[in-house]
């Protein structure tokens, strides 16, 4: 379970419940049907992260990682066939949901073994770990709301939209730059292409703090303008940004690789905070109209 990231597994599943609870109308979800999608999404995901911690060894040597498979605590071969065993679950739970499922449930298992295995290794390019960090978001937020039958939004829907694309953005372009920015050594020895391999730690700093800056702010300012529901995630954003932007240009984030990876982790904290931001509301109603007479 460690070499899958449990706190990936974690932010992935409340994407996966907030693509549920947004803009989902007026019939309520079957909590079964939900919470059986959510585990068949998680073994999805599941199967993404942990084939490529079999596929990532040699780089996550070089940069000191202590997931199981660097450490040597964890067999590859081992966590390679649990890995499938995952995959299979997940697609034998997609065609037991049926309809949107099936393909969303495809795609992301396909994407994440494009990005980690051959011929493409897409992980070796940022561009690439962008594109396909915002559409493993993309996918999960539709999943949520795609479980509830057959994936067609209400009328006048505006919420999940907005709120996911943000997000996705906040974890394609944040995700990708911060993650990188302890990785170069590891990066450079596993003829990586990244942005900091390729254009240097101080562009990638930079970089980093202006897209975070540069997202909050859009995010904020759109939400105000045209009155989206979507709680306080504007505001955790915007403080998640601030804490980037402090921890890359100070020494804060600088010297050892764990002092490297406080804007990741920043990044980490600042999505739990978002979700949780837009998920609270919601519950509360919920909650506040079971109990209404």
């Amino acid at each position: 379970m460690t070499e899958a990231r449990p706190s990936v597994l974690a932010i992935f599943f409340l994407r996966f419940v907030a693509g549920a609870a947004l803009d989902a109308g007026p019939d309520p979800a079957d909590p079964l049907r939900l919470a059986f999608g959510a585990l068949v999404w998680q073994c999805a995901i599941f199967f993404v992260y942990l084939f490529n911690g079999v596929m990532d060894v040699r780089e996550d040597r070089v940069n000191g990682s202590r997931r199981p498979i660097a450490r040597g605590d964890l067999d590859p071969d081992v966590a390679l066939i649990v890995s499938v065993i995952a995959a299979a679950l997940a697609l034998l739970g997609a065609l037991l949901l049926g309809g949107p499922m099936i393909w969303l449930v495809t795609a992301v298992l396909v994407l994440g073994y494009l990005y980690s295995g051959p011929p493409l290794y897409l992980k070796r390019w940022s561009s690439a770990t962008v594109v396909v960090g915002g559409v493993a978001g993309l996918l999960t937020y539709y999943a949520g709301f795609a479980v509830h039958g057959d994936g067609l939004p209400p009328r006048g829907s505006v919420a999940l939209p907005a709120f996911a694309v943000a997000a996705a953005l906040w974890m394609g372009l944040v995700g990708t730059l911060t993650k990188d920015l302890p990785d170069i050594a590891g990066d450079t020895a596993a003829g990586r292409a990244t942005l900091a391999v390729s254009h240097g730690e101080f562009a990638v700093r930079v970089m980093m703090s202006g897209v975070a800056a540069t997202l909050a702010l859009t995010f904020a300012v759109l939400t105000w303008i045209f009155e989206l529901p979507v709680g306080g995630a504007p505001l955790a954003m915007l403080a998640g940004a601030v804490i980037v932007v402090v921890l890359t240009h100070t020494s804060l984030s600088r010297g050892t690789r764990a002092r490297r990876r406080r804007p990741y982790r920043a990044f980490m904290v600042t999505q739990y905070a978002l979700h949780l931001a837009v998920l609270l509301p919601v519950v509360s109603q919920f909650l506040l109209s079971g109990r209404a007479p």
